[in-house]
């Protein structure tokens, strides 16, 4: 209790020395002193804010650069996120696509190609004017072989027979038209473009040809030399404590009053190392929102909104999702003391594995209504596939899993000819050997801790021993990529925004590196996995959405009817915001609190 005390009185006085460092002036202090673009972009929202004041937000660590192509972790994305924009975006509320720095786009009646027309009069930061030149520079970037962009994935087309990889064209014929073409009809297309963030060209090329580019824009820039697309530029950073952004003074955003958005001065990242750091925070007034807080915590959260001035969201569930799955991979060619084609997890358990029977048997072991009332604390939905119930454009109730049926589990361990021979209250097979494997998760994770331990009682019940052991995140991530060294591993997802079947080819193709259970296959490795890479042609290819969708319902009742993935439950999310603000909207995709940041103000007569 006196650690306790000691870390409130800490973050009281951390609250304190934030308060007193370039705290903006209180609404209405903004004056915009430059003109309009000819297109503006009149955001929607709840209603018309006042300009002034700050929102100050929970981080769990520093960004690791300020380049959004070289973005790769959440700390970077969600500063880079604010900093630049792209042509398109989507609207979390309706989970629709929208323009962007374009007005408007057009598809080709072959749906090959996509045209762009930007808006007249956009500008960066710096007031530099914004055109397609740098939207093509941007483009260039991305597809540069030499640079790891995050976006470059998905500027092309892989051959799933040869893996020859089949890049984007694109070209912009005039300063306000810019062009993107596949070379066969690609349903992704306007989420890939979506994906890549508008640099500036002034700035930037020289670097590029250089050879700079993949350490431009790092965290030791300058917050006058960076030059943003979005609505907010680089304020200060201090790594370890803070990431403060201000209004981009060109920024195109309007309300619907005509006026210049963001309406806050200031946004600050505020760095927390863990959850129970930023709740501290939080409670001692310093921070505005928190984006990620713990099932358990939520009871307290919700019995000091009135007394801290907050208000608890309830944004339903959340789009990442759980599950676990059995080791079926073979050695890989080249593997040190492995033959080419042998189970990595021996004959006796691949021959366990490898039975649908048992995956099924194993599903209907697992009673998700009390993982919903442990570790999810009642927060916590069934779930059957990564499209969670919180994707409204993609969740399809029809699919379906093997729930909890203890009895009907029994029933099919018993039908594989496995018995208790020796009354311990574990199978075994028909040769002797007991039906025991180990199961890991993230070590750092007590929520999945507490999800793998009930999986281990649950399985006992129906005569299948476990051994639960956590792993350090690397070590298991290395198991599951690498070395493939394991036997069953329970994880999860998160979704990918927009959040969309398409973007999961990673997962559900046969060749993919999060094809989970069996990775990297050259050829898929059962008939049912052949029928899946069908169902993602159709889903990436087919530009009709009926048909993609009905594609999606063949693929995941493939996955459920083989349990490739055993579907664990979907948490309920919640999060605490300060009631000063006005339009705050969490959402369930990230970031689920600063997305429409640019339309937060603070209430007038507010508490300061």
């Amino acid at each position: 209790m006196r650690g306790l005390m000691r870390r409130w009185i800490a973050a009281g006085l951390l609250a304190v020395a934030v308060a007193g460092c370039g705290r903006a002036g209180g609404p209405g202090k903004f004056v915009d002193r430059n003109p309009l673009p000819a297109d503006t972009m009149t955001v929607r929202m709840l209603e018309p804010g006042e300009y002034g004041g700050r929102f100050v937000v929970g981080a769990t660590s520093s960004p690791k650069t300020f380049n959004p192509h070289m973005a790769n972790e959440r700390p970077s994305n969600d500063v880079c996120n604010l900093l630049f924009v792209s042509l398109a975006d989507i609207d979390y509320p309706t989970q629709q696509d929208i323009p962007m720095l374009a007005k408007s786009w057009a598809w080709s009646a072959d749906g090959c190609t996509l045209t762009f027309a930007l808006r007249k009069g956009l500008r960066f930061s710096d007031g530099h004017p914004l055109t397609s030149a740098d939207a093509e520079f941007s483009f260039a970037v991305a597809t540069d072989t030499s640079i790891a962009s995050g976006s470059a994935e998905g500027l092309a087309i892989t051959d799933e027979r040869t893996g020859e990889r089949h890049p984007f064209a694109f070209s912009a014929p005039d300063s306000y038209t810019f062009v993107v073409s596949s070379s066969r009809p690609y349903a992704l297309l306007l989420s890939a473009v979506s994906a890549v963030r508008i640099l500036p060209r002034h700035v930037l090329e020289p670097a590029w040809k250089q050879g700079r580019f993949a350490s431009a824009y790092g965290v030791d820039t300058k917050p006058e030399s960076l030059v943003t697309s979005g609505p907010w530029t680089l304020r200060r950073f201090v790594d370890g404590e803070q990431v403060a952004l201000a209004r981009n003074p060109w920024w195109h955003g309007v309300d619907a009053k005509g006026r210049r958005l963001p309406y806050l001065d200031e946004v600050v990242f505020l760095i927390a190392k863990d959850q129970d750091a930023a709740a501290l925070r939080f409670h001692a007034g310093e921070l505005d929102g928190l984006d990620n807080v713990r099932p358990e915590d939520y009871a307290a959260y919700a019995a000091a909104q009135e007394r801290e001035k907050f208000k608890l969201y309830d944004i339903g569930p959340s789009f990442n999702t759980s599950f676990l799955w059995f080791n079926l991979n073979r050695a890989k060619p080249g593997m040190e003391g492995r033959k080419a084609g042998e189970p990595m997890v021996g004959p006796v358990k691949y021959a366990w594995f490898s039975r649908p029977e048992f995956r099924r048997a194993v599903s209907m072991a697992i009673d998700r209504d009390a993982q919903i009332r442990g570790p999810f604390r009642g927060e916590g939905v069934k779930a059957w596939s990564t499209m969670s119930p919180a994707n409204r454009r993609w969740f399809d109730p029809a699919i379906q899993g093997y729930d909890y049926a203890p009895e009907r589990a029994k029933a099919l361990l018993a039908s594989l000819g496995w018995k208790d021979t020796n009354g311990d209250g574990f199978l075994e097979d028909q040769g002797g050997h007991t039906i025991a494997f180990t199961m890991h998760t993230n070590a750092d994770n007590t929520m999945r801790k507490e999800m793998l331990n009930l999986v281990r009682d649950d399985l006992a019940k129906v005569g299948i021993r476990v051994d639960a052991v956590p792993l350090e995140f690397n070590t298991l991530t290395s198991h599951m990529r690498s070395d493939l060294d394991y036997d069953a591993v329970l994880l999860g997802q998160g979704s990918a925004v927009p959040a969309e079947p398409g973007m999961g080819q990673n997962t559900w193709r046969s060749s993919g590196l999060l094809h989970y259970w069996n990775i990297r296959q050259e050829t898929p490795a059962t008939p049912e996995e052949a029928r899946m890479d069908a169902c993602m042609d159709r889903i990436v290819y087919d530009t009709d959405e009926q048909a993609r969708k009905t594609a999606w319902r063949e693929l995941m009742s493939i996955v459920n009817e083989q349990c490739f993935l055993v579907w664990l439950p979907t948490q309920v999310i919640r999060l605490p915001v300060r009631a000063k603000f006005g339009n705050v909207q969490p959402s369930p995709m990230p970031h689920r609190i600063l997305w429409n940041i640019d339309r937060v103000f603070v209430r007038p007569g507010a508490e300061r």
